[in-house]
């Protein structure tokens, strides 16, 4: 039975790929742009979710990882000319490092002081953005040429700024994340997350070393974070400082809270929800931020869980 269920499981998750994968060939040229946007940016939300949905830790500086891969890859390509594929490791090995040396310094602290350290630690990397201004020019920002996202791959031309090219690329880097959240909380060590989440002090006892594990989890998480990050300087060739404000930090929550917490594709879900939201809306009124925030509220009122989180409770037990 168990078997079945994950194959079920697993199933459900590699049809939604198939699902993106088919929709490039029917979507306009606007809504082709904007899934691949959204695709990059539910990759930060599922490696956002597996640090707050499946260990219990709720970030509010995880702008810090996406900024760092962001940067990583922007100012490498930008200043030092690498090619896109070195520039986009550059920005995950980047916050892989800062993920580990902040983790072992945050992870002292626990509830509301793990929330205020990590915004303090993301509120600094912001400011050192304004600070090293000359390299990063701020919010002005830096425009990636294109010349310097377009590289050779096995003999053949690749252009990142070609949509299907953008597109694919999006999508694989979706499936990814998606593919390593779903083996780490099917293995043991996501069932020792889950614990952690719901009582930390239990599973001491039972003789688990929580901190190792939790340490995990936030450098998966910001490895993840950085990989869009990196990604999304690449792809749409610009890298900014209003992507390490606290906006970005409090924006993955709310998306994983639509999709539901604790499931693995919650997070693609409620960015998708989220970013067509105030995207109509804002066709209508100035005030499209009022609209997002009546969704969320009927969202807690009628979907408590998030989404599909309601919808494992309900009807779906099986899906993870």
């Amino acid at each position: 039975m168990s078997g079945l269920r994950l194959d079920k499981a697993a199933l459900v998750h590699i049809a939604l790929i198939a699902i993106l994968f088919g929709l490039q060939f029917v979507l306009p040229e606007y809504h082709h742009l904007s899934l691949a946007r959204i695709m990059v940016l539910a990759t930060y939300a599922v490696g956002y979710n597996l640090l707050f949905g499946y260990a219990g830790l709720l970030s509010l500086g995880h702008a810090m990882f996406f900024a760092a891969g962001l940067y990583g890859a922007g100012l490498t390509a930008y200043h030092l000319g690498w090619e896109a594929p070195a520039a986009l490791g550059a920005g995950v090995l980047a916050g892989l490092g800062f993920s580990c040396a902040v983790g072992l310094i945050v992870l002292r602290t626990t509830g509301v002081s793990f929330m205020i350290v990590t915004m303090m630690f993301a509120q600094a990397c912001y400011l050192l953005t304004f600070y090293f201004g000359d390299l990063t020019r701020g919010d002005e920002g830096l425009t990636i040429p294109q010349a310097l996202r377009s590289f050779t791959a096995l003999g053949l031309p690749v252009d990142l700024a070609n949509p299907a090219v953008r597109y694919n690329l999006a999508l694989a880097l979706l499936a990814l994340a998606i593919a390593i959240t779903f083996a780490i909380v099917r293995a043991p060590a996501g069932r020792v997350l889950v614990a952690i989440r719901e009582n930390e002090e239990r599973t001491t006892m039972l003789g688990y070393g929580t901190f190792r594990y939790k340490l995990l989890a936030l450098v998966l998480s910001g490895a993840i974070a950085a990989a869009a990050g990196a990604a999304y300087g690449l792809l749409f060739g610009y890298v900014g400082s209003t992507f390490a404000s606290i906006q970005y930090s409090i924006l993955p929550l709310l998306w994983t809270l639509m999709g539901g917490a604790g499931t693995v594709a919650g997070p693609f879900f409620g960015t998708l929800i989220m970013f067509y939201l105030g995207d109509v809306s804002s066709g209508y009124t100035s005030a499209y931020l009022l609209v997002v925030g009546i969704a969320l509220v009927l969202l807690v009122l009628f979907f408590p869980k998030g989404l599909l989180g309601t919808l494992r409770q309900k009807w779906l037990p099986w899906l993870p």
